[in-house]
């Protein structure tokens, strides 16, 4: 996980000063870690489970538009509030830093400051990932997107990707994707019923043929 996260860009025995600062939290799910427009004190890395980000729309909607696996940063940017709120999909586990000592110490180790920005350019990266998805005409297009964009971010931060992990629930990928929970299922099926997936059960999809599950989404596999 170290090679993931913020301490990635420091040494060993550079390490007490970020642990110095460190605090540990976890969160049961459905627990709310920020809310949206509450004042940005902290800053966040992942170290297990995983966390939905999302805002409400004017309609009183629901608009997911991240989940962060393990390793993910919290908090990136210099707006002074958090412009989403994050709620734990399941248990998780979070290691939070104060804005202020983090910039402090990012003056002292400019390696951690260039490590933060690469955080920062691959969280820009998972936010066009959403974009393609979102961009998908078809309801089993997404699905396929979807798929395909999770296994690669679960091999990215060391995990297995495939079968690919669902911790969300089928009403999650509806919100993610502006679907309803109907068409999302109706997708899942299509896609089982060509011999593209394999459904296990409701929280792990296995990917039968990658080639024509990249076909349906119309993107290159990484």
């Amino acid at each position: 996980m170290r090679k993931q996260a913020i301490c990635a860009a420091l040494e060993d025995h550079e390490l007490d000063e970020l642990q110095s600062i460190m605090i540990a939290s976890s969160l049961a799910p459905h627990q709310t870690l920020v809310e949206e427009g509450e004042p940005r004190r902290k800053v966040f890395t992942l170290t297990s489970g995983m966390l939905r980000l999302y805002t409400m729309l004017p309609d009183g909607r629901r608009q997911i538009t991240a989940f962060l696996l393990p390793g993910d940063y919290l908090g990136l940017g210099d707006e002074e509030t958090y412009d989403e709120t994050a709620e734990a999909v399941i248990e998780s586990k979070l290691c939070g830093f104060p804005v202020a000592e983090m910039e402090r110490l990012m003056e002292l180790h400019p390696r951690l400051h260039a490590r933060l920005y690469q955080m920062t350019r691959i969280a820009l990266r998972q936010a066009r990932d959403s974009q393609m998805i979102l961009g998908r005409l078809a309801p089993v297009e997404k699905i396929a997107s979807f798929l395909l964009v999770l296994s690669a971010r679960a091999v990215e931060h060391g995990q297995p990707g495939n079968p690919v992990h669902l911790a969300m629930t089928r009403m999650d990928i509806a919100d993610y994707l502006g679907l309803t929970i109907e068409t999302v299922s109706r997708s899942f099926t299509k896609l089982r019923v060509q011999g593209l997936i394999r459904l296990p059960d409701a929280h792990q999809v296995e990917i039968v043929d990658r080639r024509a599950l990249t076909a349906v989404a119309g993107i290159e596999p990484r």
